[in-house]
């Protein structure tokens, strides 16, 4: 039984969604919004045979219901009650496991529909209330009157505190979550079509404040841009379907979005990983660039603050910008100047991924400098993570002391692209800047990079005098990490001089520093959500150390093999 705080707050959503219920009137679907397709049938196997996994985690309840399931994790708890996982099930289309889940939907209307339990935060009701709508007719289908009538009740009641409450989400996704669970609510509920305009208007604001004028958003990670852009599409094609206005600052948000999710995509047709941000759901990226009918693609040079470089078959994707700060960086990274890199359909160079799904220490570990492809030095991240604040029900432990200054340029060449970075993350610490430089050939076939550290200026200069002054004249040790992807074989060969890294595909590439000095292959790990624990992984790193107010290290990354057979390119309609 809940006591103190977590009493009152329960007693307090009882009350809010007491009040949030509308008047006594006609309960039903008014018109039902097409089908999207957007689950995984496999997954959905899994659910409906009580083995849940989220957010790293497994559970397996077969002969359980899942609200008697005691949740191993806030997080999973979250995932559980927000009822994404019923496009899952839904998409496998068989008869049994759907009768399955209308039990729970049932049940869990019986325990927790008017507003005990743990899932009545804005984002997860609306959430859950966007998948009750859309799959109302499988989930109604069969159910005694007495369960139709709760179920509606419930759905009513939900839209009533979305309508009086959206505005307690998070900005971003959180955001978009409620409002279009709210428009789908003043869409298709009877009786509350005034809701829809109401609705429209807020998520065209939302979306007009939380989308910047690049098409990104502020937490700069790229899976939840992605997830904002499903969420638009899907709003904007129940309006059309609806007979209803596209307000245009929705078109106009989808125009931005689009273009810049197309740069962040790698060859292989992933999404880059940073920032809290995976490969994205399998076939959902290529959905919403198809279903969206927007072709252009950002070729600004700078797609919410990353680099995309791509000729041939490689791809280069380079985080260029100070990273996120405040409320909205509890997923951000210590990712300045990393990059990923892809060949064909394997990733080579990777960044570890979002540690979040295996717990609060590999969610930690996932955001340090050290678990990316970049300079580091020992000892300190490019940026800090602060201390816990409490954030829209969740506690999160946001960025400080992040880079102030963070620069790029770009040229371009018959043979090669050239691009140049720095920032000054290391100038408090150390009064080092770190340089790096970077040039993909036309063919695709050979990276050339180089990176340094370097005082730059005068106070920059006297900072590290005082710094070798504390570590006894004795220099600062820094590393190059560049993970592989752990489908990619690295071995040292050429005696220490070389690494031959072998991808799934056969292709071989092989990497070499510039000068003499020390690589190595170390271990490594991949945080690849959907999976139960971190995947081994390796990693090739160069390590020296600044002595003076100057150190470079270069290296080379040359295609040596091509793949056994070539995999077709990512389509051009996408």
């Amino acid at each position: 039984m809940a006591t103190g705080a977590g009493f009152r707050e329960s007693l307090a959503t009882r009350w809010r969604v007491r009040r949030a219920m509308p008047a006594k009137g006609p309960r039903g679907v008014a018109w039902q919004p097409p089908p999207r397709g957007s689950g995984a049938p496999r997954r959905g196997r899994q659910i409906a045979g009580g083995i849940w996994h989220f957010a790293g985690q497994l559970v397996e309840a077969q002969e359980t219901s899942p609200w008697e399931i005691e949740a191993p994790s806030i997080p999973f708890e979250m995932q559980l009650h927000g009822m994404g996982w019923l496009d899952d099930v839904m998409a496998t289309g068989d008869r049994a496991a759907i009768a399955r889940v209308r039990g729970w939907v049932v049940e869990w209307v019986q325990r927790y529909g008017r507003g005990t339990g743990p899932g009545w935060t804005m984002p997860l009701t609306g959430r859950r209330l966007l998948r009750w709508i859309s799959h109302a007719p499988d989930l109604l289908q069969s159910l005694r009157p007495a369960d139709q009538a709760a179920f509606f009740e419930s759905a009513y009641a939900q839209a009533g505190l979305l309508r009086a409450h959206w505005k307690d989400a998070p900005a971003g996704l959180p955001r978009m979550e409620a409002l279009t669970g709210l428009l789908y609510a003043g869409l298709t509920l009877d009786g509350m079509a005034g809701l829809c305009d109401d609705a429209a208007a807020a998520l065209t604001r939302a979306m007009g404040e939380d989308v910047g004028p690049d098409g990104g958003i502020a937490a700069r990670n790229p899976e939840a841009l992605l997830e904002v852009a499903t969420l638009l599409g899907w709003s904007i094609e129940a309006l059309t379907a609806s007979d209803h206005a596209v307000p245009q600052g929705l078109s106009e948000a989808q125009a931005r979005i689009i273009p810049t999710l197309r740069a962040l995509r790698h060859a292989d047709g992933g999404l880059a990983r940073f920032h809290g941000g995976g490969r994205g759901r399998e076939g959902r990226l290529d959905r919403v660039l198809a279903t969206s009918g927007i072709r252009a693609r950002n070729d600004s040079g700078l797609a919410m603050g990353f680099v995309p470089i791509a000729h041939g078959r490689t791809t280069l994707i380079v985080d260029a910008e100070a990273p996120p700060t405040g409320r909205v960086s509890g997923s951000a990274a210590a990712s300045t100047l990393a990059f990923e890199m892809t060949s064909g359909g394997s990733p080579v160079i990777v960044n570890c991924g979002p540690g979040g799904p295996f717990g609060p220490e590999w969610h930690r570990a996932g955001r340090a400098t050290a678990s990316h492809s970049t300079l580091i030095l020992d000892g300190w991240s490019s940026s800090r993570i602060g201390p816990l604040i409490e954030e829209g029900g969740r506690r999160i432990a946001p960025l400080i002391q992040t880079p102030k200054h963070v620069q790029w340029q770009r040229s371009n060449s018959r043979r090669s692209s050239t691009a140049m970075f720095s920032h000054d993350g290391y100038v408090p610490s150390h009064g080092l800047t770190h340089l790096r430089r970077l040039i993909l050939s036309t063919d695709g076939r050979l990276l050339e990079g180089e990176d340094g550290l370097r005082a730059i200026k005068a106070s920059d200069k006297e900072r590290f005098d005082d710094a070798m002054t504390e570590a006894k004249l004795q220099g600062f040790p820094y590393k190059v990490r560049f993970h592989l992807h752990p489908d990619a074989q690295a071995e040292l060969d050429l005696g220490g001089r070389a690494v031959s890294i072998t991808l799934a595909s056969g292709e071989v590439w092989v990497f070499r520093p510039g000068r003499d000095i020390e690589m190595s292959v170390d271990p490594s790990v991949h945080l690849e959500p959907g999976r139960l624990k971190p995947r081994a992984a390796t990693q090739v790193v160069l390590s020296d150390r600044v002595v003076k107010y100057a150190a470079t290290i270069d290296w080379t990354l040359t295609r040596a093999q091509e793949a056994v057979d070539l995999p077709p390119s990512p389509a051009e309609g996408v």
